[in-house]
């Protein structure tokens, strides 16, 4: 553990102008606090900050950084407050330490909600100023490198699979790959133990068979850029345990086919001398193509920039090479963190582009399961390029498709999208891309996102702006409904309701806005006698709760604009479709679901609580199921399937039911415009030869 003093010079080595008396202050403030709290490794509590602020002094981060890192646990594990760290450290370091602070008042909530939660506010704190980030980082990889401490083995696995699926990510979004490389080491050594074993094994016995074989690969290299008059430096090392495992996952192979388990990396003076490190590479060697990569002329979104390329060594052996100058070396390994010098005076804002995407996930997140789903896909690491008509650049997650491009360029154009033109062809919205694709998203002025797109969107910022939008969308019908049930409600009540009596309801309910009311009772989350009562206190006395007179109107409520699905939802049971007779059944949260007024579920006496309503004048299309027997012979389904193209209608799906020589029958889900649209394909079918019987099921 470092000590005080050597703290203290480490940061005055990189900045002599920074405050020792803050640092010191933090460091005996720290110590005071935890005092007798100890690790599971046994340690002195305080041991821990005292290391990630050592992590942050390798960083060179400022003063403030290095205070954060000493204070970052007192307020989550000790009686101190945010006020006094505030007092004794100023506002900056208070700011700082409650970003990456974990709230206490979650501690008591499910463990999904407390990580959502913890992450929701990580983000938005990250948002404002990335160094709550950086010490962070620095304190998840000093709890993975004491993970071992921790008796429960459950309690392990959550951290490490944590470590893997949010963090070793965002270390690598902000080009930390040393933090990221040794974050997904130490959580694959928890989460596949056996894996990581036999891997380490092997390449244990690789580093003893080979005989220097690293070393010298790497000479070789050298005097062959030496030759040319080239300056560099070239180290090699085995890949990774959790890197080499990933490739046998992803290309289903076994260890002995991997092949390219070498990796060597070549420093230069100059971009200029990347360029001919690689031309002498592979003119000297075979290199393999589809394996070259320059992410110097276009970086990664986090500031990566490198060479990449494949070699042949010898007669089979496969290397991978990495050619970078020292600047991009330093900026590499630790990403973000090397590009500010704190002691300058200069502050990051934080707002790089895929920041400003998570930020837009925490808001459209509607619960923690959304929000831990879609920050998982927002910081994915497999990427692909696709450029808009104008040449603009943007990175995507692989399987990525027209519709996440579209919401990567902006949600309003995500939102608006009805087309896409990939490389000047209209392709399917659903069109995975490739890289170098330039796409073009066509757009309507109507247009709004569809709940079917959640079926092929794979970047977070897309589902979360969809899943939003739908909501937004749902509960704006579903008040709608709400709104129109409300006038009858209030039509019931021995009073005339103006604005000051629902000013009153909603004070007497304990709800905001009108909207918030309408909703509540077009989802059924409200009794209509429970309104009325708000309404006008004491008017429902006397009524017997099995008395439905005063719950009906006689008034038929039209469900014309509202969207099926959303606004509402068509019973399965009876699939009714404009035309027919229908009533609403209201189901608590799950809005009304509309049935025809004859099915058989409303006979069983499901729910007493129905509504009369109608279609609307020019309400078009449902799906309507038809109960279909074929006398069992050639050509019959080929006829049946005739008679639907006549009429122009779409099969949504077709099921054989019964089988019964020399009769088949099938259940049809046929898309039709109205009851008449049903009736005439009804008597088209009735009239065929190929026919024996045709109902509507």
């Amino acid at each position: 553990m470092l000590r005080q003093y050597e703290l203290v010079e480490r940061v005055k080595e990189y900045d002599p102008d920074a405050d020792e008396a803050m640092l010191n202050r933090a460091y005996v403030y720290t110590v005071q606090k935890h005092g007798t709290q100890t690790r599971a490794s046994g340690d002195p509590y305080f041991s821990h900050p005292v290391e990630v602020a050592g992590l942050m002094t390798d960083l060179k981060l400022d003063q403030e950084t290095i205070a954060t890192a000493l204070l970052h646990d007192t307020v989550e594990d000790t009686l101190a407050t945010i006020e006094d760290i505030e007092l004794n450290f100023g506002t900056d370091v208070a700011r700082l330490v409650d970003g990456v602070t974990k709230l206490s008042k979650i501690e008591q909530m499910p463990e999904n909600e407390r990580a959502a939660e913890n992450l929701r506010k990580f983000l938005l704190a990250m948002s404002e100023d990335i160094r709550v980030l950086l010490v962070k980082l620095g304190d998840r990889l000093h709890n993975m490198r004491t993970l071992g401490f921790i008796k429960n083995p459950e309690k392990r696995q959550r951290i490490a699979r944590e470590t893997m699926d949010i963090y070793a990510p965002l270390a690598e979004r902000v080009g930390m790959y040393e933090y990221m490389r040794e974050m997904q080491m130490l959580a694959f050594e928890q989460l596949e133990p056996e894996a990581f074993e036999t891997i380490t094994q092997r390449l244990d016995q690789i580093r003893q068979q080979d005989g220097g074989q690293v070393d010298a690969i790497a000479l070789d290299m050298k005097h062959a850029l030496a030759e040319a008059g080239l300056t560099v430096e070239v180290s090699g090392r085995e890949k990774h345990p959790y890197s080499i495992w990933r490739k046998m996952a992803e290309r289903h192979v076994s260890f002995e086919q991997v092949t390219d388990i070498m990796a060597f990396r070549i420093i230069t003076e100059s971009v200029d001398d990347c360029y001919r490190a690689m031309g002498l590479l592979h003119t000297t060697w075979q290199f393999l193509p589809g394996r070259f990569k320059d992410y110097i002329s276009t970086p990664k979104t986090n500031g990566y920039r490198s060479l990449h390329t494949s070699l042949i060594y010898g007669k089979s052996m496969r290397v991978e090479v990495q050619i970078r100058t020292r600047e991009m070396h330093r900026t590499n390994e630790f990403g973000l963190a090397a590009h500010w010098a704190y002691k300058q005076g200069d502050r990051p804002d934080g707002q790089v582009g895929w920041l400003r995407d998570l930020i837009e996930i925490v808001d459209a997140s509607h619960d923690p399961e959304e929000l831990l789903e879609h920050t998982r896909m927002a910081i994915y690491q497999d990427r692909i390029f696709a450029f808009t008509p104008k040449g603009a650049l943007f990175q995507l997650p692989k399987g990525s498709t027209a519709v996440d491009f579209a919401f990567a360029v902006h949600t309003d154009l995500g939102a608006q999208t009805v087309g896409a033109k990939i490389n000047g062809r209209h392709m399917p919205l659903r069109t995975q891309l490739h890289n170098g694709d330039v796409v073009e998203i066509l757009k309507g002025k109507n247009a709004e996102p569809q709940m079917s797109w959640l079926g092929f969107v794979v970047t977070g910022k897309a589902r979360a702006a969809i899943r939003r939008a739908v909501r937004l969308k749902e509960r704006a019908e579903v008040a709608e409904i709400g709104t129109k049930l409300f006038d009858e409600i209030a039509s019931r009540v021995p009073a005339k309701i103006g604005k000051k009596a629902v000013r009153d309801a909603l004070k007497r309910l304990e709800m905001e806005e009108e909207d918030d009311l309408y909703y509540a009772i077009g989802a059924a989350n409200i009794a209509d006698r429970d309104v009325m009562e708000a309404l006008v206190p004491g008017c429902t006395e006397g009524m017997a709760d099995d008395d439905a007179e005063w719950l009906r109107s006689g008034k038929s409520l039209s469900i014309r604009g509202l969207t099926p699905g959303v606004g509402y939802q068509l019973a399965e049971c009876c699939h009714p479709v404009p035309g027919d007779r229908i009533v609403g059944v209201r189901k608590p949260s799950s809005g009304v679901e509309v049935h025809a007024i004859d099915c058989h579920e409303l006979a069983s006496g499901i729910d007493t609580d129905w509504l009369d309503l109608s279609w609307g004048k020019s309400s078009r299309g449902a799906v309507g199921r038809l109960r279909v027997t074929l006398y069992d012979r050639p050509g019959t389904l080929a006829e049946m399937a005739g008679i639907f193209a006549k009429n122009v209608v779409n099969v949504k799906s077709l099921e054989q039911v019964q089988l019964d020589h020399p009769f088949t029958t099938y259940e049809v889900d046929l898309e039709v415009q109205d009851l008449a649209h049903l009736t005439r394909i009804l008597s088209a079918l009735r009239a065929s030869d190929a026919v024996a019987q045709a109902e509507r099921a």
